[in-house]
């Protein structure tokens, strides 16, 4: 049997509970699929960092209100080369913050809502594959929780299926997208500690990079640069603390038993198309960046509230003049956010074929940042968020 719906969104991370969310205001019934169990969806830990836009599209539409409890604003980070640091004072040059709080913290407010409002959301569902895109009732085939086929006609299909989506290779076909693969990775590791610095440190070393910072008051987070074939499992806790301090040169970190560890690789994508008659693709399913610039959620929500103002217009108004201009709206965002990711990237990591002069030249280019109002500005508009369009 077929079911209906007015938008199947495949996908129950961020971008698909949140469109999910907003839709539903707007009056717009949808279906939301994920392969994944309800646990392993709130219990995956992800960073958190948190554009002010995000978070005032979080609180105002009442998807959470624990990012004001339980969330911590942060007005600045700190760039720490040469063996000191430099503050970059956020609320003084453009007015706004960021908040500390993870991705599946998000997410348990996600579900919770969505629930609470009777929103149909299927766990341990995986699709197989979506067909029909360029009429108006695309269909998504999929397997439910019994092992029975599910069939789901809808007015608009919407991939939030992550990096391995199945909806984006129904709208890119064999076209792919724009890819980088970076030389290094980030050694990862979750320790019971309170916070080392009352904000992020971006620290550039001699020995490479370092990130410091939070889960909560008593658990730290942090990463250090590492080959992308790096086995997790070979450092000892000493030599893992050692790493870390000498990443961090001047600043005393606190120590405390490291309880996960892993390696994150670094990748750039962006889908050579995001929109293809009746289907679309947002969040990791559209564009991927590095973990630098903190912008893959805040990339995800910029596209949900584009889409979801289209799809609003197009399915109660009968007009799809936003959504033809989805694709170029959220492109312009995507674009940019790759470039300041790159930015953050290039500038804070040292590679292994980098010489004495490429060295130097890092240095400078970090102290024309902090020495600059209008260079700190530049990082603080980008870092707490661009306005999302109107």
């Amino acid at each position: 049997m077929t079911e209906r719906t007015r938008v199947a969104i495949v996908g129950a991370g961020p971008a698909g509970l949140l469109l999910a969310h907003l839709l539903d205001r707007a009056g717009i019934s949808s279906i939301v699929l994920d392969s994944r169990t309800r646990e392993e969806i709130e219990t995956t830990v992800r960073a958190g960092i948190l554009e002010q836009n995000t978070v005032e599209i979080l609180r105002e539409t009442g998807a959470s209100d624990r990012v004001d409890t339980v969330g911590s604003r942060h007005d600045g980070i700190e760039l720490r080369f040469d063996g000191a640091g430099h503050r970059i004072d956020f609320a003084e040059s453009v007015g706004r913050g960021v908040w500390l709080y993870p991705q599946h913290e998000v997410l348990k407010d996600l579900i919770a809502v969505r629930l609470a409002a009777g929103q149909d959301l299927r766990f341990s569902t995986p699709v197989a594959h979506v067909s029909d895109i360029e009429s108006d009732r695309p269909r998504v085939v999929a397997t439910g929780q019994d092992g029975r086929r599910v069939e789901i006609e809808a007015d608009f299909v919407v991939g939030a299926d992550g990096s391995r989506s199945v909806v984006r290779e129904a709208v890119t076909g064999s076209h792919g997208g724009f890819f980088r693969e970076y030389p290094f990775a980030w050694f990862g590791v979750l320790c019971e500690a309170p916070p080392s610095a009352h904000e992020l440190i971006y620290s550039n070393s001699p020995d490479g990079f370092a990130l410091i910072s939070q889960r909560s008051p008593e658990v730290q987070r942090m990463y250090f640069q590492c080959d992308p074939a790096q086995d997790p499992d070979v450092f000892s806790e000493r030599q893992l603390w050692d790493m870390l301090q000498a990443r961090v040169p001047g600043a005393t970190l606190h120590e405390g038993p490291i309880f996960q560890r892993d390696v994150l690789r670094f990748r750039s994508f962006v889908a050579h198309r995001l929109l293809k008659g009746r289907a679309a693709i947002v969040g990791d399913a559209a564009h991927t960046v590095p973990p630098t610039g903190a912008k893959g959620m805040n990339l995800a929500v910029a596209d949900v509230v584009v889409l979801s103002r289209a799809l609003e217009q197009l399915l109660q108004g009968g007009s799809a003049e936003l959504l033809a201009q989805f694709e170029d709206t959220a492109l312009a965002r995507i674009w940019k956010a790759q470039h300041f990711s790159w930015w953050m990237t290039s500038m804070l990591h040292r590679t292994a074929d980098a010489s004495e002069f490429d060295a130097r030249r890092q240095l400078a280019e970090l102290r024309t940042v902090t020495e600059s109002a209008a260079g700190r500005a530049y990082l603080a508009e980008a870092y707490t968020g661009w306005p999302l369009p109107a």
